[in-house]
Parts: structure tokens; C-alpha cells; sequence
């Protein structure tokens, strides 16, 4: 995906996810996300915020913060001060330097990330409240699927969340036609489908047998290299 389309998939996504805070319940449980309700996704979004500007500002992580405000009117303006922040700060040649968890070094690199990461949870959030998600933009969740493996599994390999996969596997995206292997050598398995189901099986917001999903080679091979976890 051209980086010049992050930052308005970023304001876009994150007045999604504002719209499920406003008047939503904050109480209501995440399904994927542990013990995490609306008020701590919010709070977690909101931290990763903060945690970009502070990558670009200052070359490196931010400090753990308090937590938001639980009142609901202040948990929103809460919330607005950090996505201000984060999409003045990335609003910025995506070539300049940052600190970063996984190459590259870029501003770049937190443009994807927080647009994606925002992406992954508006889903959540509008789940959270039993709406019908908005679809996904198959660009913006082709990327998403990208970065999955090409960011974050490798992250958590290299940090032992996970083993490093023994087989590869394939994945299609139908309406994009993007492509991509993870593991190593020839894939054993491969999966087709759209690009916002394979992003959500990726994120174990869909199981591998999804309708829509269709899979063929050594599935046993496929869900141990699934089984990762492949993401935070």
C-alpha cells in the first residue's frame, strides 16, 4: 500500500473506533481480547498513541502512563488529545527517523502501525457492541495481512513469544491478488480468500475453517505455524 493513504485510513478508522465510545458501553467485553472491555481498548489504543509520538519525537518508547479516565466524557476527550497527537506527529516525511520495534527506523513504519493497529480494533470495538463491523478496505487489509508477516511474527519469534515456524505457509488474497509466504521453504499448505478474512484469522478474530477460507495441503503443517501466536 502507497504510504500516503495511512494517514487518512488512520482518521478515518479512528473516528470509527471515537463512534463506538460515544454513548457506547464502556463495560462491554471484547471477545478477543482477553478480559479487555471497550474502556480498556480504548486505553490501549490510546497508549500506543502516545507510544508513537514519543518514537518520533524522541527516538524512543514512551514512559507507562496513568491510566484514561473512566468517566465517559473525559475518557473521549482523553482519547481525542492522544489521536490529535499521533496524527500531527505522523503527519511527516514517512522517510524520517524514529525508534522503532522492527526495522525499518522510520516514521514510516509508525504510520502502518497505528493505522493498522486502529484498523484491528475499530473491528473489535464495533463487534464489542454487537454491530456489524464495517468492511475492511481490501488494500488497507492486504497490508494488514503484510504486516502481520512481515513485522509482527518475526517480532514474536525474536522476542520467544513464539517458536520460529518448521513449514511454510501460503496465503492469497482473492479480491487483491496479493501473495505471501511465511516459513520456511515451499508452502505446505496454502489458504485463499479475502484479504479482510485472512487478516482476521491472522488476528484469531476468525478461526482457520471460516466460511469463506478455503484451504489446501497439510492443514495439520498450517495450524501449527498458525498456533504461533503471530501477534501481540
Amino acid at each position: 500500500m502507497e504510504t500516503a493513504g495511512y494517514l487518512p485510513a488512520l482518521r478515518r478508522e479512528t473516528a470509527a473506533f471515537r463512534g463506538c465510545l460515544l454513548g457506547g458501553d464502556l463495560g462491554a467485553p471484547v471477545e478477543h481480547c482477553g478480559s479487555w472491555t471497550l474502556y480498556e481498548l480504548a486505553g490501549h489504543l490510546g497508549a500506543g498513541h502516545r507510544t508513537a509520538v514519543s518514537a518520533v519525537t524522541a527516538r524512543r518508547p514512551a514512559h507507562r502512563s496513568l491510566a484514561p479516565p473512566r468517566e465517559p466524557a473525559a475518557l473521549l476527550r482523553w482519547f481525542d488529545e492522544r489521536s490529535a497527537a499521533v496524527l500531527d506527529v505522523l503527519d511527516a516525511d514517512p522517510a524520517g527517523p524514529a525508534w522503532t520495534f522492527h526495522p525499518p527506523r522510520t516514521v514510516g513504519f509508525w504510520q502502518r502501525r497505528r493505522c493498522l493497529e486502529t484498523l484491528v480494533h475499530r473491528w473489535d470495538a464495533q463487534h464489542a457492541l454487537g454491530a456489524d463491523p464495517t468492511a475492511f478496505d481490501p488494500e488497507l487489509a492486504a497490508d494488514g495481512v503484510a504486516e502481520v508477516l512481515d513485522t509482527l511474527a518475526p517480532r514474536q519469534v525474536a522476542v520467544g513469544r513464539a517458536a520460529a515456524p518448521r513449514h511454510a505457509v501460503g496465503f492469497e488474497a482473492t479480491d487483491t491478488g496479493g501473495s505471501w509466504t511465511y516459513g520456511p521453504g515451499a508452502p505446505q499448505a496454502a489458504v485463499g480468500g479475502r484479504a479482510e478474512d485472512l487478516l482476521l484469522m491472522l488476528w484469531g478474530r476468525l478461526p482457520a475453517d471460516a466460511p469463506g477460507l478455503v484451504w489446501k495441503g497439510d492443514r495439520r503443517a498450517a495450524d501449527a505455524v498458525l498456533r504461533g501466536p503471530l501477534v501481540p
